[in-house]
């Protein structure tokens, strides 16, 4: 499997019920009280973080997802963080709802904004670089999306298509996200592991391929 450089390959994967899960990421975090428990889902692009998070948000009905893309749009690759901290997490925290128009959208006139409900259980937010250092006071619990980066590679140009410009596009992305990864190390801070894709046998509908973090007491 080819991970990313500093990433230490995950073990003893096995299948689990998606609402376990949910509930192992709550109890990562027992005494949320007055707001919504805030989960983040990272990994590379094509390991299936917004199919996770749709599956999530099926099985908690009082939840909601977030995209970071929403807040990257037009703006930059990774260096959103405080945007993230002042216009998201901090009204979330307060258990406040969300309605927010980041200033690119408004230069670009794109329209709508970033809706996030008050009252949510949960909330997901989905993204390569959401697992950081400066984002951790504000995560109650982290799912990384571990999988072999030429499969994940694939999956993403399957999706997004492999034209001249679109290779062009994941060059420079990758001159950004490399350094980033390697700073960061997400898989080594977040709460679970998922396989993305998975490579066990299992039910797709109501089970996910999980491991433990690396050196964590798994239950």
């Amino acid at each position: 499997m080819r991970l990313h450089p500093g990433e230490t390959e995950a073990v003893d994967w096995r299948a689990v019920a998606v609402l376990d899960a949910v509930r192992q990421l709550r109890d990562a975090s027992p005494d949320v009280t007055g707001r919504p428990r805030v989960i983040a889902i990272d990994g590379r692009g094509g390991a299936g973080k917004t199919t996770l998070a749709a599956r999530l948000r099926k099985v908690v009905p009082n939840s909601a997802i977030m995209h970071t893309d929403d807040i990257a749009w037009n703006h930059a690759c990774f260096d959103w963080g405080a945007v993230l901290v002042e216009n998201i997490l901090q009204p979330l925290h307060r258990g406040d709802a969300v309605d927010f128009r980041p200033d690119a959208w408004i230069a670009q006139d794109r329209p709508g904004s970033i809706t996030v409900p008050a009252g949510a259980d949960f909330i997901w937010i989905e993204g390569t670089g959401i697992i950081r250092e400066e984002l951790a006071p504000w995560l109650d619990a982290s799912v990384w999306m571990q999988g072999d980066l030429d499969e994940q590679e694939h999956l993403l140009a399957v999706r997004d298509g492999d034209s001249s410009e679109q290779r062009e596009h994941v060059a420079n992305w990758l001159l950004e996200e490399l350094p980033f990864m390697l700073r960061e190390q997400p898989w080594a801070r977040a709460t679970m592991n998922v396989a993305g894709p998975a490579q066990i046998d299992h039910d797709p509908d109501t089970a996910l391929v999980v491991a433990p973090p690396t050196n964590a007491y798994w239950p």
